[in-house]
């Protein structure tokens, strides 16, 4: 009975052993890389495990903001294979509207008086909402203007003429953000507090933490919600799947490709304003940054797939909140295009597949 107990464990020993000699030294290193790093983190996680769990809240936080600004990426990408790179700064757009709502002034003109700290908890709350729902809807109307003048023309252009169309519209935004509040950063008004929400403990969580997850997850899953079961998130699959055979249906293609756009201007909208709620600042080339991070985030999950997005999101959040604690702010970067060019290189079309938004995932 022992012996046969032990073969089906010596089979899988034997094929395990037998992949490791198939693979290539490239993926021996990767995994030795990547057991390297796991095994560092464990260590810190037993050496400081609140400041570990501290971090890890931090990345899941921070993941949150770059997989909102990701699923435009991914949504536009799924439906026309494009990658708007103008999504990043109507990301930055979208901080400027919020903060311009809740400053009050526009262009130097005071309209009204502007929410502070002191400002009671009503009108906190109101004018967080007021404001994400007006940056909101600016960036979706931006978007949607921006694939009506700028794309739309070019769809049976060349791939490269479209590209190059998507850096131009990001360097036109970025120069009227630059207009706008000027290039030096510009601060957000303090409105949620940044106390622990768990007392004194080692463990930190703050109220600007729960204020990213409380407003990232019912819109993630509203979207959900809308590509799955509704008349238009629907169309929005069938045209991603084959265009021609949604138009020989009676589905409207130009309107469904601008709703795909409306919907990816009003995460970057919303993603916008938490942003500078959370952070406490904004610039006018945040959303190159930001928008780089989500791109990555995008790729690494599986571009065109939406919860490849929000995963890829989640995961460079938690790379860069660790390698800022353990490693080194200056080493960041390094290290989640470090992560994304190994992802490419071992597994081209990311972590879940690149399948199309439409389909939900997978491979």
């Amino acid at each position: 009975m022992a012996a046969d107990g032990l073969t089906p464990k010596k089979g899988r020993l034997d094929a395990l052993l037998g992949s490791i000699r198939s693979s290539s030294w490239q993926s021996r290193i990767a995994a030795v890389l990547i057991a390297a790093l796991l095994v560092a983190l464990a260590i810190q996680a037993v050496r400081d495990p609140g400041q570990f769990l501290s971090q890890l809240l931090i990345g899941i936080t921070n993941g949150s903001i770059i997989a909102l600004i990701a699923l435009g990426y991914t949504l536009v990408y799924g439906i026309i294979e494009l990658i708007n790179f103008a999504h990043g700064d109507n990301f930055m757009i979208g901080s400027f509207v919020g903060l311009t709502v809740l400053s009050g002034t526009f262009f130097g003109i005071g309209l009204f008086a502007p929410l502070t700290d002191e400002s009671g908890l009503l009108i906190k709350v109101l004018g967080v909402c007021v404001a994400m729902l007006a940056a909101m809807v600016v960036c979706g109307l931006l978007g949607v203007g921006i694939e009506r003048v700028a794309y739309k023309p070019l769809r049976n252009s060349p791939r490269l003429a479209v590209l190059i169309t998507a850096i131009g519209m990001s360097f036109i935004l970025q120069n009227i953000g630059l207009l706008w509040k000027g290039p030096a950063q510009v601060p957000f008004p303090d409105l949620v507090s940044s106390a622990n929400l768990l007392g004194s403990g080692e463990i930190v969580f703050r109220y600007k933490d729960l204020f990213v997850i409380a407003v990232t997850v019912p819109l993630l899953l509203a979207l959900s919600y809308f590509v799955q079961n509704t008349k238009q998130g629907k169309a929005m699959r069938a045209v991603a799947q084959d265009k021609e055979a949604a138009a020989m249906v009676g589905i409207n293609v130009d309107r469904t490709i601008s709703v795909t756009f409306l919907l990816g201007g009003i995460l970057a909208g919303a993603s916008g304003v938490m942003y500078g709620l959370f952070n406490g600042i904004t610039v006018f080339n945040v959303g190159f940054t930001q928008g780089l991070f989500a791109f990555t985030a995008a790729v690494l999950g599986g571009i065109g797939n939406l919860t490849g997005a929000v995963v890829g999101g989640i995961l460079i959040g938690v790379i860069a909140a660790m390698s800022d604690q353990y490693i080194g702010v200056r080493w960041t970067e390094i290290m989640i295009f470090a992560v994304l060019i190994l992802v490419i290189v071992f597994r081209p079309r990311g972590l879940l597949g690149d399948r199309s938004a439409v389909q939900g995932g997978g491979e």
